[in-house]
């Protein structure tokens, strides 16, 4: 099925290709430059379909598969802009002449405006620049682009004694993707320049296996012991779903030594239960289930979760997939005052101008909740956009996150 749409796919984009070709041979003279571009496209759509009807998922996402899904991504979206514009030409064009032969309409010499198709080309070829740029971007330095964010939540519910808990909450690792140790390391550093009280992760330390972590543990080491505890749930990926297993035995195995990977890097790890808060004499509860999605593996369990809870304690609810909060949690009975999440990463690709109120990616059209902070009366979520990237070797306008959420009565 995956290898039909695959083939699918290379024959629309081999379609367009000749279409474009047509439609800029009326401004590119050169014919080397035009050739040029033709073959740069057909290289990179063999590079991807070799990559990916060789996929291993033994192996799971290479550098070099990741780097074929980043070229593809890099032509395929501009030639995207350039369709749109001509194809709007053209069909207008045709209809226009369908009009004049139905009312039998002589066609008058210079119907066609080189001009106005002149327009177009320049308009679209300044756009599909603009994207070009932003997703070489978004290969080199974009996928390193950590930004800290942070906000202030209010609860009527909030002890007083944890009027101003401070929360720094990463998530989506995905070791198996990272490869600049420097920049990792920095990032290390950037958290641990933070004033926090607990710190929490929320799944994907990894892409499949436990050894994607090997070189990463003495780099996460480093991330310093929050006074409250260092908190981590599993994400979808952790559980070595996307690949194939001799025996269920070995990918048991797999998932067992992910989990020592969390005592490690100083994190406890929460599976199905809860953990009491204390301070002052006063109590709040941190509550973590396993991976649970409307799409991906349903492990957790949040009764399981929440044994021994009831609806008058303040409750942190980590959760990976936001698809929880939006299904189960924020309408159950007894009350998650907040959930932090990850999983969506923002699809890696949008456009955020908060200034300005502008929020828009792919991503929204799948996750209600798809990065940033939601809130439902009294009850809210964070969908932190990820600390690392996945599949496309790159981050374009959905930059990655390190949140420090300040809770405060109301």
């Amino acid at each position: 099925m995956f290898q039909e749409s695959l083939i699918g796919l290379l024959i629309i984009m081999f379609l367009v290709e000749i279409y474009l070709f047509f439609a800029f041979k009326s401004f590119i003279t050169n014919k080397y430059i035009l050739f040029g571009c033709v073959l740069s496209t057909v290289f990179v759509m063999v590079f991807m379909a070799y990559n990916f009807f060789f996929f291993d998922r033994n192996v799971g996402q290479t550098p070099l598969f990741m780097w074929s899904v980043g070229l593809f991504m890099l032509i395929a979206f501009p030639r995207v802009i350039f369709l749109l514009f001509f194809l709007t030409d053209d069909l207008i064009r045709l209809m226009g002449w369908i009009v004049n032969k139905l009312r039998n309409t002589p066609i008058e010499e210079g119907t066609y405006l080189p001009a106005r198709r002149k327009f177009i080309y320049m308009t679209a070829a300044s756009l599909a620049t603009l994207l070009f740029a932003g997703f070489v971007h978004g290969m080199t330095l974009g996928k390193y682009n950590y930004k800290v964010i942070r906000e202030r939540l209010r609860f009527k519910r909030l002890p007083q004694a944890f009027n101003g808990l401070k929360i720094l909450h990463i998530t989506d690792i995905h070791s198996g993707s990272i490869d600049n140790k420097e920049k990792i390391e920095k990032a290390i550093e950037l958290i641990n320049q933070q004033e926090f009280d607990l710190l929490l992760f929320t799944g994907d330390i990894v892409n499949n296996f436990h050894w994607e972590m090997d070189q990463w543990i003495p780099v996460f080491r480093k991330l310093k012991k929050a006074p409250l505890g260092n908190y981590a749930v599993l994400g979808n990926h952790d559980y070595g779903e996307y690949t194939d297993w001799k025996t269920e035995a070995d990918k048991l195995d797999n998932l067992n030594r992910i989990k020592a990977i969390f005592p490690q890097i100083g994190f406890e790890l929460l599976l199905n239960e809860n953990r009491i808060i204390e301070r002052n004499g006063q109590k709040i509860a941190l509550v973590g289930v396993e991976n649970w999605g409307a799409r991906f593996k349903k492990a957790g369990d949040l009764t399981l979760a929440s044994e021994g809870l009831d609806s008058s304690i303040f409750k942190i609810l980590m959760s990976h997939d936001p698809s929880h909060w939006n299904l189960e949690v924020k309408d159950h009975s007894l009350h998650y005052d907040l959930t932090l999440s990850g999983h969506t990463h923002g699809m890696q690709l949008g456009i955020e101008v908060p200034s300005i109120g502008l929020k828009w990616s792919p991503s929204q059209y799948i996750y209600p909740q798809w990065a940033g902070f939601y809130q439902q009366e009294d009850k809210w979520i964070n969908v932190n956009r990820g600390f690392g990237y996945h599949f496309y070797p790159g981050r374009v306008g959905i930059w990655l996150e390190i949140t420090v959420i300040e809770l405060t009565q109301s």
